[in-house]
């Protein structure tokens, strides 16, 4: 019997007892529903988090320290590689060879202070840092009010919100979440305030004019061997007010102010490297962070790194078992959404061994005219098969409806929550395909039974069969 001959008899067959079968095969489409739609919601997290990952720009970052500073990111890179003390410091020299990195976008160095600031008359004393241009399509700067800095040296600032509020006068609250940082953007935004910081500076021999090493006493300032430390004020315009703090995954001190990177550079503010490399008159850098063009790229980076005598960090080393959280979910979500599907089995076991008693006669009519068991287990299996590819295209499309709403439903409730829309859920093409391939597997394989019991009729009985 021909292919073609047996898809035709078996949609007559379907066709006949069309209750039921509708039936059995909306039981498929249930169970492969519950299936796309557990599944795409575990991708559709896992790709949310992938994103706001890359999106704040952490995902495509190596974080570099010297060995130096005896704090090794994890005990394997403190046992492997230079000692500290043949290790080499994060001086200029070394940004810029970090920066000349296959797959690097730029590496630049991690400029904080504690500092005193002073808007009006009043001081407040806090953390300021420098940010890079390139930081202004951080996601942290999606909604502030006011402008990202003019220029990478401008004497610009951008306020976090909680110093916003400080320099207000108002004291934080439980409500802090509900207030909105336009109304404390507006009577700031243009205002200058001033910055009192300590200036690194080289020590001049008064002679000659050149860099020579300090001999001043201990009461006449601050010295050591090669700089001297000075005060100084740098007036700074507030541009900005944003709600969140872009460094706030980093695990680093927290920094309420930014000013720009290449300015924070020029100031030559006292850090407290200087302190320990004290012998030179050139800048060194506790952490240097490099940007690369692509995640992927972050291990051989990371590589490339550590034979230079320095340590690393990545979100990519700490999302390993974020990656293997997601892993689980999404088996567990599949098992119980394989559940489902394993019932509606059943329901297609049972629906052809009762074809199978309605349709003796035809069977055995079947077999006296020629056909073989084959062709008599081939249209059990077509018939199996076409419920399953029926059940499994109106599965997909039913779990993708249910995928929307569920996104729909989260979406309005983050607006009330005053939080912006988020895609929860996902159902990419390769589990379209895999989802109606699995009904189909799943229905032929309930049909093996009814199938090979068909074949085994005898035709004399079957024809008697009333």
């Amino acid at each position: 019997m021909r292919g073609y001959d047996v898809t035709e008899l078996a949609v007559r067959n379907l066709r006949e007892s069309l209750l039921r079968n509708s039936l059995t095969t909306i039981g498929i489409a249930v169970g492969v529903a519950s299936l796309v739609a557990m599944l795409s919601l575990g991708i559709g997290l896992q790709q949310l988090a992938g994103r706001r990952l890359e999106k704040s720009g952490l995902f495509d970052t190596v974080v570099v320290t010297s060995r130096r500073d005896l704090r090794g990111f994890n005990r394997d890179q403190e046992q492997s590689g230079p000692a500290p003390a043949e290790s080499p410091s994060l001086t200029e020299e070394a940004r810029h060879a970090l920066e000349q990195l296959p797959n690097v976008v730029e590496a630049y160095p991690d400029i904080r202070f504690i500092t005193e600031l002073r808007y009006g008359d009043q001081p407040h004393l806090t953390m300021v840092a420098g940010l890079p241009f390139s930081a202004k399509n951080n996601e942290a700067f999606e909604g502030m009010q006011g402008s990202f800095f003019s220029s990478d040296a401008a004497p610009e600032i951008i306020l976090q919100k909680a110093f916003a509020e400080e320099l207000l006068g108002k004291k934080p609250n439980a409500d802090d979440d509900n207030v909105n940082v336009a109304d404390l953007a507006k009577p700031l935004i243009g205002h200058d305030l001033t910055m009192r910081y300590a200036e690194r500076t080289a020590s001049l021999d008064a002679g000659s004019g050149a860099a020579q090493p300090a001999k001043a006493p201990s009461d006449q300032g601050i010295t050591s061997a090669s700089y001297s430390v000075v005060s100084r004020e740098q007036k700074l315009r507030i541009v900005g007010v944003c709600d969140l703090d872009p460094d706030s995954m980093r695990g680093q001190a927290r920094a309420r102010l930014f000013i720009p990177l290449k300015l924070a550079q020029n100031l030559h503010v006292m850090q407290p490297s200087d302190l320990r490399d004290s012998t030179t008159s050139a800048p060194t850098y506790t952490t240097v962070e490099v940007r690369v063009k692509s995640p992927q790229y972050v291990p051989s980076v990371e590589a490339a790194i550590k034979k230079q005598g320095f340590n690393t960090f990545s979100i990519v080393d700490a999302t390993t078992s974020l990656r293997r959280f997601f892993a689980v979910l999404d088996l567990f979500l599949g098992i119980f959404g394989s559940l489902a599907l394993a019932v509606a089995s059943i329901g297609i076991v049972n629906t052809l061994v009762m074809a199978i008693l309605e349709r003796r006669r035809e069977i055995g009519i079947m077999k006296a005219i020629g056909a073989s068991d084959a062709d008599v287990r081939g249209l059990f299996f077509a018939e199996a098969g076409a419920m399953g590819i029926f059940g499994g295209g109106l599965g997909v499309a039913l779990g993708w409806t249910i995928g929307r709403v569920i996104n729909l439903g989260t979406n309005i409730y983050l607006k009330r929550q005053h939080f912006p829309p988020e895609q929860i859920w996902s159902v990419p093409w390769w589990l379209v395909g895999g989802a109606i391939a699995f009904s189909i597997i799943v229905s032929l394989l309930s049909g093996l039974y009814p199938a090979g019991r068909a074949a085994k009729l005898d035709p004399v009985q079957a024809l008697r069969y009333e």
